[in-house]
This record gives structure tokens, C-alpha cells and sequence, in this order.
């Protein structure tokens, strides 16, 4: 008798990852009744953090980075308050009665991530998913091992797998103490302790969220920067990123300098920050210093989590730095398939690891289904002090695909009101280091950019015009809202070309 599934294994999709993509895929098949499983295994850091369900964004990535951003900015709002009014009942600023608690923010942070953790586990059981908290192995393109924590080995086959495994930090190759002294993001967010006088290492979005909101709580913060910050952004925004976290946030950087070694001054069983030595060489020179600090926290760039799960045995291919090629989510085997950051060449976002999962699932167990991911003209943000979001074309990479002659810039810097009503008093926050940039090719807009507060919330639809193929015209067309720092899209008219003052000049016409 044929089975109802139309074959001889024991699952209709094994998903192995319990991240973003994972999980919004497991549960799409499973919605079109499907008989899905989904495995997820988190190894402990070097430092033994470990996390529950949902991957990196919810446990150690997006959601407390959000947070922890989120708790940096009260502060300056804080600060900011007694130019609105705001004042103790005994007439003092509030900011002269303020300090920060470290472990206070933490313990509502890990609330915040244990109650989705529980929440993604009772979804999949509404959802019908089998989840299996063990790590899975492939044998063959249908078969997997799975090796729970007690030891226990079992197998299971199916008829398609997806992997979404994801990736982790990087630790440097060569660095005495690196695995033993230093931390990764992995860690941060659930830290015992205030990591007091920090030493990032890396010039990553990562890193330089991380610094921001360290120094924004009041911390001692250097950046250590091989190269350049920000590599692949638009590289003017990501300078002006750099500046404010230096010369307003004052957070400190090495430049052009690499770590040789770490050393421990201290004992490691107190839950407090330690002292350590930190020995660097400047790149150029070979000049060696050292410095003391009490915590070191590595944000040197991820690698894909695709090492220990077989792949090699079900014959999937992978590129040089372990990352999947995939041609619409399909790997070289027919029946495997991968979404998220493991992707060779794609966006490392969650959003995108979702939309790729459901849209994937969609097409495989849906009737009739066939839309594909979108891999272009994905908005992001960096969420540093000063806020940077953009989607499209950086003005680098339309000057070498199109030709400097061919594109225009229209720019414009600005101050954001709310920052106006305290300059004076104030000169924390100085007037025209926001930015907006738009950069179209004859007329068709190609790249959006704005370094300014929310950025995130600015960004969000800005990859509507371009998808659809809009025009400075159509921008200069819609009409802002005022008084907002996005409405300045719609009223650009200086370009680079040009070479007039982008400086922002008044307001209300």
C-alpha cells in the first residue's frame, strides 16, 4: 500500500538549526501537513555560555543588542532631560542622581530571551513540530544521526532537510590567551558582571554596537581596528559613524593594530571583571604595546556553523570558508536545502533567514506556489550611538558598476529638532553630523542612506521604491512629514557634483 506522504521515510522535512529561519520554515511545512522535526544544539562558548531556542538573534544577537542600545539612549535622554524641564523634586538635573546597574539590565534582558525561548518551543508543539534538543549529523542525503546531551544516539531519515545552522564569533588563530581570557557577543549579554574597562577587538557592526552601548552605560571603551570600520558599508556613513562614537562618545581607537597576546593579572573565580594584559602590534610598524584591561570582548567577524554536521558524507558542497552555495535555497543535492547566514553570498539577517524559510516551504509542499526570495535591496541598520540604515547601492559600488559620470549624489546634513532646543547648553550633541544621501542613476533611484536617530524605523520601507524602480523625481514628489528626520528625502537638492553647502540651512521652508 503506498503511504500517504508519497515516501519510505520517517519525515516529510528535518530541519537542523532552531534559529530565525529554522524555525519560521518548520513551521510553514508543518501548517501544510507536513511531519517536520526540528533539531537545535547550541555548544558552549570557550567561556560556557550556552542559550535555549531560537538561535542567535533572540538569545545573543538582534533582540538583546536592541536592548542593551535601547538602555544606552535612556541614559543620554536622561541627560538630556533638564533641558526639557525635567529635574529632581529637589531642583537637581536628573543625570546627577543617575548611575547604571549592570546586573539589573541583565537579568531583564535573559527574562526577555527565556520567555521567547519558552515561547518558540510551544509554538512548535501548537505547530506539531517535533523538536529535539540533540545534534544532528548527516549519514546521507536521508539519513541523520542525531547525539543527544546524555550520550544516546538515534537516527532519523526524511525525505528533505534544511539546513539553518547558523553561524558563531570568531576567535583569532595564534593569539596567546584569546580562547581563555577574552569573550565574544556570545557572551556579553548575559555577562555576570559590568565588563568595566573593555577592549573591542574588531571593526564590525557587531563591534561597534557592542562599544557603543558599553560606553553608553558609562563604561571605559577602545575599539581595536585592523583596518577599516564598517567594510562593505558605504564607506563616507561608516566614517561618520566612527567620528561620533570618537569624538562625541569618545569611545578610543587603535588603529591599524592586531592583539599578540593576553594575559590574566588576576584569579578567574570571582564574578567580577578581571585584569588583563593586553599585548598589540601596530600592522605597519611592528611596534608592540601593552596595555591593561578588564575585559576583551573579540568581534573579528562569524563563521558558518556547517563543520560538524555531516555534509560532507551527504555530499553537499561548500565553499572555501564553509559557507553553502545554494540556487534558490537548493544545494548540489537535490533534496537539501539551506536558508540563512550559511548562505555563500546572501544577506546574514534574520529577516531574510525567515522570509527564505517560509518562502521556501511554500514551494515545496504548497500547490501552486513558486515566489522566490529576494535577496536585493535589503534595508538594514546599525544600531551604534548615531544610527545607521541604509538599502541598495553604497555610492562606491555605484561609481565602479555604472560610472562616476553616470550616478548623482544628493546629500544633506542635519541636526534632528530635538537635538536643537539643548545645543547651546549643551554641545554633546552637535548640529550636522546626521546625514541623508540618495543616490539615483539617470533619475532611477539606486541607494538610500541616513545616519541619524531611528534609523531602523526610517529605513524600514525604503526598499519599496527601489524594488520598484522609483525616481528622484518620485521622491521629490512625496510629500514628509514635519517635523521628522525622514522627510528630508523628499527634499534633497544639493548633490556632490555640485559642490554646495549639503550643511542644513533652516526649517519650515
Amino acid at each position: 500500500m503506498p503511504l500517504i506522504r508519497g515516501h519510505s521515510y520517517e519525515y516529510d522535512l528535518v530541519v537542523i538549526g532552531g534559529g530565525s529561519g529554522g524555525l519560521a520554515a518548520s513551521k510553514e511545512a508543518a501548517a501544510h501537513g507536513k511531519k517536520v522535526a526540528l533539531l537545535d544544539f547550541v555548544a558552549p562558548t570557550p567561556q560556557g555560555t550556552t542559550w535555549g531556542l531560537g538561535g542567535t538573534c533572540v538569545n545573543v544577537g538582534c533582540i538583546p543588542k536592541k536592548l542593551m542600545h535601547h538602555a544606552s539612549l535612556i541614559g543620554q535622554d536622561i541627560e538630556d532631560a533638564q533641558f526639557f524641564g525635567w529635574q529632581t523634586k529637589d531642583g537637581q538635573p536628573l543625570s546627577s542622581n543617575m548611575k547604571h546597574d549592570w546586573t539589573t539590565l541583565v537579568n531583564y534582558v535573559q527574562n526577555n530571551i527565556k520567555s521567547s525561548n519558552f515561547g518558540y518551543r510551544n509554538a512548535l508543539r501548537d505547530n506539531k513540530v517535533k523538536y529535539v534538543n540533540a545534534l544532528g549529523s548527516l549519514v546521507d542525503a536521508h539519513t541523520i544521526k542525531l547525539k543527544h546531551k546524555n550520550g544516546k544516539e538515534e537516527t532519523m531519515t526524511s525525505n528533505h532537510f534544511l539546513i539553518a545552522t547558523g553561524e558563531r564569533p570568531k576567535y583569532p588563530e595564534g593569539v596567546e590567551g584569546a580562547l581563555e581570557n577574552a569573550i565574544t557577543s556570545d557572551d556579553i549579554f548575559s555577562l555576570p558582571y559590568n565588563p568595566g574597562k573593555t577592549l573591542v577587538i574588531g571593526a564590525s557592526y557587531v563591534a561597534l554596537e557592542c562599544a557603543g552601548f558599553l560606553k553608553g552605560i558609562g563604561n571605559d571603551v577602545t575599539v581595536m581596528v585592523r583596518s577599516i570600520v564598517l567594510r562593505g558599508f558605504d564607506r563616507q556613513c561608516s566614517e561618520l559613524v566612527r567620528s561620533y562614537l570618537e569624538d562625541v562618545e569618545k569611545v578610543r581607537f587603535i588603529d591599524t593594530s592586531v592583539p599578540k597576546k593576553i594575559v590574566r593579572l588576576d584569579g578567574v573565580d570571582q564574578p567580577k571583571p578581571g585584569k588583563l594584559a593586553v599585548t598589540y602590534a601596530n600592522v605597519a610598524s611592528g611596534e608592540e604595546k601593552t596595555e591593561e584591561f578588564n575585559t576583551v570582548l573579540f568581534a573579528i567577524g562569524r563563521s558558518p556553523c556547517t563543520d560538524q554536521i555531516g555534509l560532507e558524507a551527504a555530499g553537499v558542497v561548500k565553499d572555501k570558508s564553509g559557507y553553502i552555495p545554494v540556487v534558490n535555497e537548493q544545494t548540489n543535492v537535490p533534496n537539501i536545502y539551506a536558508v540563512g547566514d550559511i548562505l555563500a553570498g546572501k544577506p546574514q539577517l534574520t529577516p531574510v533567514a525567515i522570509e527564505a524559510g517560509v518562502l521556501l516551504a511554500r514551494r515545496l509542499y504548497q500547490k501552486g506556489a513558486d515566489v522566490q526570495c529576494d535577496y536585493l535591496n535589503v534595508p538594514t541598520t546599525v544600531f551604534t550611538p548615531l544610527e545607521y540604515g541604509c538599502c541598495g547601492y553604497t555610492e562606491e559600488a555605484a561609481t565602479a558598476e555604472f560610472g562616476e559620470e553616470n550616478i548623482d549624489v544628493y546629500h544633506q546634513f542635519f541636526a534632528p529638532t530635538e537635538w536643537r532646543l539643548n545645543y547651546y547648553d549643551r554641545p554633546r550633541k552637535p548640529l550636522n553630523v546626521c546625514y541623508v544621501k540618495v543616490i539615483p542613476k539617470e533619475e532611477r533611484l539606486l541607494g538610500f542612506h541616513y545616519v541619524g536617530p531611528n534609523a531602523g524605523e526610517v529605513t524600514q520601507f525604503v526598499g519599496i521604491p527601489l524594488k520598484l524602480k522609483a525616481t528622484k523625481a518620485d521622491l521629490d514628489a512625496l510629500i514628509g512629514i514635519h517635523p521628522t528626520n525622514a522627510e528630508l528625502f523628499t527634499t534633497l537638492t544639493v548633490t556632490k557634483r555640485s559642490g554646495k553647502d549639503p550643511t542644513q540651512q533652516g526649517c519650515c521652508g
